[in-house]
């Protein structure tokens, strides 16, 4: 069974899709700032907990994905069609 959004509601899902990636990738590249601005201090903390936040990010993006597909507010679709 299939839960049908309302039209306007599918930009919803594509922003969500698009909040989700920039917060990933803005995680990634903290990350890759606390491990060069620490770098010879020992202290890993910061870098640890912006990777740690980035996975958790992707597997909430990825369970998102899982239940938008499920529940037919994404499809699937080739390459330029």
């Amino acid at each position: 069974m299939t839960f049908r959004l309302p039209q306007a509601l599918y930009m919803i899902v594509k922003i969500i899709i698009v909040a989700f990636l920039l917060a990933i990738v803005t995680s990634l590249f903290s990350g890759l700032y606390f491990l060069l601005k620490d770098k010879g201090t020992g202290d890993d903390r910061r870098t640890v907990r912006a990777l740690t936040i980035r996975v958790g990010l992707s597997i909430a993006f990825g369970l998102f994905l899982i239940l938008s597909y499920f529940m037919g507010w994404i499809h699937p679709h080739g390459v330029g069609q």
